[in-house]
């Protein structure tokens, strides 16, 4: 008997209406407590929809004062690959991002846990290095740097744009090291209790719990070369055919500045890997800068 009359105290049971009034107030509820977010995702999303929307109209309507297509042109997207040799500039953004995120993971993750578990002399000296090269300005080096690629031969190519991230990257070693500091240690010298090495506790125990921040390491790592202008414009713009992508857009909306359908299909076609990279690895994106910076 009991149970009865709970089921019938229930708030999810009523008439219609009252369910229906209840469902709306709970949406109305989430509205508004998600308010802020809404507003800044729609004031995010726009600029996109502008881009899509422009890369499917006709010439003569992009730019003008219409924004929503009258006819809907998807062939667009396959002109651009007639206009341009894109699939070759893809394979050199890829390379370029897909090494550079490598090396300065392979490169950061030791240097990071040296500072962050392990002791040793000067190693407050060795953080504070860290963070001033992070706010050291590019310019600052780059005249050395281009000379010692010229003396090389290696201008033109590649190699001056993935290189240095094998050897240091400051942001990610910063970043990598603000998360192991929220890693107990004690799960370090259980492993080292057991028989582990420095490089099997790191390997092991260290990497397998840090692969949120490792995976926002890489993505920030993998977003920057992906969208890095300046320095392919430097070393590779003499040589047309290691351009990626972020050069070769500037190129084509030189050559086809009249055609802006065309450009911003070429714009979306460059922006949909770093979107569908975001959205998949969103969570673990997420959760390596929730609990990035805990400890100092």
């Amino acid at each position: 008997m009991t149970a009865v009359l709970e089921t019938r105290k229930s708030p999810d049971q009523g008439p219609p209406i009252v369910r229906r009034k209840r469902a709306w107030d709970k949406r109305l509820y989430w509205i508004a407590t998600h308010s802020l977010g809404i507003v800044l995702g729609a004031l995010f999303t726009m600029p996109l929809l502008f881009v899509f929307l422009t890369a499917v109209m006709k010439n003569d309507q992009a730019m003008s004062s219409s924004l929503w297509p009258s006819e809907w042109h998807f062939e667009n997207f396959i002109e651009v690959f007639k206009r341009s040799p894109l699939l070759e500039y893809l394979t050199n953004s890829l390379t370029y991002s897909v090494l550079a995120t490598l090396g300065a993971l392979l490169s950061a993750i030791p240097a990071a846990y040296a500072l962050a578990k392990l002791r040793f002399r000067g190693q407050t000296f060795f953080f504070m290095l860290t963070v001033a090269a992070m706010m050291l300005p590019p310019q600052v080096t780059i005249v050395p740097l281009y000379d010692l690629w010229v003396r090389l031969g290696l201008t033109g190519t590649l190699v001056p744009l993935i290189a240095p991230y094998f050897f240091f990257d400051a942001f990610s070693v910063f970043l990598l090291r603000q998360f192991f500091l929220t890693i107990p240690k004690e799960y370090l010298e259980a492993a080292k209790v057991d028989g582990c090495t420095e490089f099997r506790a790191m390997t092991r125990v260290l990497i397998p719990m840090a692969k949120p921040g490792i995976a926002a390491t890489a993505m920030f790592c993998f977003l920057f070369t992906w969208n890095d202008y300046f320095g392919p414009l430097l070393y590779t713009g003499e040589n047309q055919d290691n351009w990626p992508l972020s050069l070769a857009i500037a190129s084509f909306r030189g050559m086809h500045h009249v055609e802006w359908n065309l450009t911003m299909a070429a714009t979306a076609l460059i922006m949909a890997p770093v979107i569908v990279l975001f959205i998949f690895a969103q969570k673990s994106f997420v959760k390596g800068i929730t609990f990035t910076g805990v400890k100092g």
